[in-house]
Order: C-alpha cells, then sequence, then structure tokens
C-alpha cells in the first residue's frame, strides 16, 4: 500500500489548543449541538466506554459525527477528560468548535479507542468505507487503536459485501489512466467522485477517489490485489478493522456485533 497520502495527511494535521472554558462550553450547549443520551442513545453507546485518560480516534462523516456530539456531551457533564486525533479535517473542525482537546495525529502511536462510521458491513465484519473520502487517514488511525467501534444502520448490514455501497479507490492523480488500465485488468471500472458543478474531488492528502462497483470476488484477494498496484493509496475493504459494530435499527433499536463472539468459519 502507498503511503505517499499519509504522509502528506500527517504533515497537514495542526494542534489545536484544548478550549475548555465554561463560557466556551456555556456557548456550545446554548447552540444545542450537543445530544443528551435521551436525545440519541446510538451515539452514546456508540462513546459509552470511553474513560478519562483515554487517547480518542474520532471518525468521519455524519454518523461518526453523532458520536462527536455524544463525546462533548459526555466531557461537560461527566467532566470526561480525553485528548482526540481526527480521520479527516471535517471531523477535526468539528470536534475543535465543540472544545475537546486535538493533538495532530502525526505525533501519536497508539489510540486507545476508536469510533467511525461503515457504508456496508457483512456478517463477518467485513466493512466498506469512503463514502467522505477520508480512507487513509481512517485506516492508519484504525491500525493503531486498541479498541475499535463502527457505527451503521441495520440496511447496511448484508451476507454479501458490496451489495449495498460501492467500493471506493484513493489513487495519486498523477497516474489517473495509467492506474484505471490496472484496475480494469481485475475486473474493475469506476468513475472519479466530483462535486455538484462537476470539479474533481481532492482529499485532505491530496488525491482523488474512484467509485465503483464491488466485483463478484472474495473481499480478501481483491485487497491484495489492490494492495499491489502503485498509485493506488488506499481503498475501502477494511475487512479486519471492526472488534464491534453497532447497528441502528430504524425502531431506534442498536444490536452489538462482536468479532469475538462470531462463529468461527473456513475462509
Amino acid at each position: 500500500m502507498n503511503d505517499q497520502d499519509s504522509s502528506l495527511s500527517n504533515r497537514e494535521s495542526t494542534k489545536e489548543p484544548a478550549r475548555d472554558s465554561r463560557s466556551m462550553w456555556a456557548q456550545v450547549m446554548d447552540s444545542a449541538l450537543i445530544v443528551d443520551p435521551a436525545t440519541d442513545p446510538y451515539a452514546h453507546a456508540a462513546v459509552a466506554e470511553i474513560e478519562s485518560g483515554m487517547m480518542v480516534g474520532i471518525g468521519t462523516g455524519m454518523t461518526a459525527d453523532r458520536a462527536t456530539l455524544a463525546l462533548a456531551w459526555r466531557a461537560f457533564h461527566d467532566k470526561l477528560s480525553v485528548t482526540c486525533v481526527c480521520t479527516s479535517k471535517a471531523s477535526q473542525d468539528q470536534a475543535a468548535a465543540l472544545g475537546l482537546t486535538i493533538i495532530p495525529f502525526a505525533d501519536v502511536e497508539e489510540v486507545d479507542y476508536l469510533f467511525d462510521g461503515a457504508s456496508e458491513v457483512d456478517h463477518k465484519l467485513r466493512m466498506l468505507k469512503g463514502h467522505h473520502g477520508a480512507i487513509t487517514r481512517q485506516r492508519l488511525v484504525a491500525e493503531v487503536a486498541n479498541r475499535r467501534i463502527y457505527m451503521t444502520s441495520e440496511d447496511r448490514y448484508t451476507e454479501k459485501l458490496g451489495s449495498k455501497a460501492l467500493l471506493s479507490l484513493t489513487i495519486i492523480p498523477f497516474g489517473i489512466a495509467s492506474i484505471r488500465s490496472h484496475l480494469r485488468n481485475l475486473g474493475l471500472s469506476g468513475v472519479l467522485r466530483r462535486d455538484f458543478d462537476g470539479r474533481v474531488i481532492e482529499t485532505d492528502g491530496g488525491g482523488v477517489v474512484l467509485d465503483m462497483t464491488m466485483p463478484d470476488r472474495d473481499p480478501l484477494e481483491l485487497a491484495e490485489a489492490l494492495d499491489r498496484i502503485s498509485g493506488v493509496v488506499d481503498h475501502g475493504l477494511f475487512l479486519n478493522e471492526a472488534d464491534e459494530v453497532l447497528l441502528e435499527g430504524k425502531n431506534g433499536s442498536i444490536q452489538h456485533l462482536i468479532r469475538a463472539e462470531l462463529p468461527i468459519q473456513d475462509e
């Protein structure tokens, strides 16, 4: 796996000072951004295990944002003191606005607890991620996290990975044509992710994203093949990262899928 994107990402991190004054928290609370457990029990379930003194990885995306709000609520009401690293500029901006203490991931070797979202998860807790274009940073933080919790809705739980979400790849823009040629040899084709004005979207690390239909092949075999293609910085196949997945039901139910409790299956 190419680490160019990761090195760029780390250099872009900036240290955010802790902003825990009473007046700051009063402004945040008055803005109604913080959600209490009764309002969003699912988000609070994702941060319930976090304790003071922990280094916490903050995920990216709307679902992870809910957990970040819940973490801020706990920081205020439970006097929870944590230090955070963020998996994208967007999540960093939100955490900073909520007064959470942030340090650059470039300074961190180990994370105690990570919460993040998932686009899709199968019965082996293999996931597809990448909808928000932060694949490399999300994987980097996950790889050094001691406990990793992922969040998704029950309609994103499937028997066949790729049936409900696209496979996303972060690639180096310098080699778009040649990289896509290598991907076609694997039976993969896709489109460059663009904004509403038609401009190609860049990741925080300067890469671009290809979105494609997941082929009918073994996810592990596909991940290994993608890792061998020069210029593919990372991909959305997160096959072993999840220690636990929280599924949110339409009726507000919360299902805990725990890797350690899964039946042993032959690959």
